[in-house]
């Protein structure tokens, strides 16, 4: 291979973002294990060797950012008390995570909630202009989608996920697709035939139907006795949805459930069902306070890293308004074990 292979190179054969292999090839914390290797055997395969004015420049740059902090990236999102969205039920990226890799770049966050204390999209674009920032992430939070209505005409932006589809942001987000349909097939190794997936119309509409399409890609390969139809609940507040749980469960009687560990669980357990021995169980959103559960990790801290790499690569080079094609980073799923489905049974 040349010798004189560019960062961009890497970047191609690795299949990830020229930030990505600057941070895999420093050994970033927030850079997954299994990424970094993959990018430095890209590197390795094609003999890449960083230019050392260039990384010299970039440390000096760096080490001035730590010293002192020179901006500020805004995240908004949307307060509305009455909105269901608002529960405990649904997770979202956390702030610390969006600071933390914003201050590798030199930039502090600050949060605006749209709706608090009178706040709407245009008072906030005057606060924005007042106070010189030019680079927000927009996390919707809401049924509403205030977040719509701000002007990004001169301002540098990406979002998460597709809640936001007009205007259409760049975007960071889990690679939903994907991930399901990998669990769905582990699932199946693990001896499960009839898998059901029980999420809100809100959160499947949010993903671009990821929940709902990796479920019917996957069906396609089973036999039609072995179907069961997502369910999609109707109301945003899972407390108003048993009835609705229960009568599925009775007709379509899934072996694993794929949902919300803040009601089903305890929804399995009143309609007379044992999870494992009875039902499996799986997470559809894990965090760290679902460690009994197996699930799907969205990797939150990697996407805020993604939505970082977006927005600052937009600010340096000065782009601003919506963009007329939209780019998306999406990050991997990580499946996590829990003893609410079958042990494996593999060595």
């Amino acid at each position: 291979m040349s010798k004189n292979a560019t960062m961009h190179d890497v970047a191609a054969e690795a299949g990830v973002s020229v930030m990505t292999v600057s941070r895999a090839l420093r050994d970033f914390a927030n850079v997954s294990d299994a990424t970094k290797e993959r990018v430095k055997e890209a590197a390795k395969k094609l003999n890449y060797r960083p230019d050392p004015q260039i990384s010299g420049a970039m440390a000096r740059m760096r080490s001035r950012k730590k010293q002192a902090i020179h901006s500020t990236i805004a995240v908004v999102r949307e307060y509305d008390p009455n909105d269901s969205l608002h529960e405990a039920d649904y997770r979202f990226v956390a702030t610390e995570d969006i600071r933390k890799s914003a201050r590798e770049f030199g930039y502090e966050v600050e949060e605006f909630y749209l709706g608090l204390n009178g706040l709407t999209p245009k008072r906030l674009k005057e606060v924005l202009v007042a106070r010189g920032i030019n680079g927000i992430i927009v996390s919707p939070q809401s049924a509403q989608l205030k977040c719509s209505e701000i002007d990004f005409s001169d301002l540098s932006s990406v979002t998460f996920g597709y809640a936001l589809t007009d205007p259409g942001l760049h975007c960071a987000a889990t690679n939903l697709n994907m991930g399901l349909l990998r669990s769905l097939k582990r699932l199946e190794a693990r001896g499960y035939k009839r898998i059901g997936l029980a999420v809100t119309r809100w959160i499947d509409d949010r993903s671009q139907f990821g929940y709902s399409s990796a479920l019917q890609r996957f069906q396609a390969t089973q036999p039609l006795d072995q179907h069961v139809p997502t369910l999609l609940f109707e109301h945003d507040k899972l407390s108003r949805n048993f009835s609705a749980f229960a009568e599925w469960m009775n007709a379509y009687q899934p072996d694993v459930v794929i949902s919300f560990p803040q009601v089903v669980p305890e929804w399995l357990s009143r309609i007379g069902l044992r999870c494992p021995e009875d039902v499996g169980f799986v997470v559809h959103d894990w965090a760290d306070d679902c460690e009994e559960f197996a699930g799907l990790d969205h990797r939150r801290g990697d996407v805020a890293s993604a939505a970082i790499d977006l927005l600052v690569s937009q600010m340096w080079k000065q782009e601003v308004g919506v963009p007329e094609a939209r780019r998306q980073l999406l990050v991997p799923i990580r499946w996590v074990e829990g003893k609410s489905i079958k042990e494996s049974s593999a060595p």
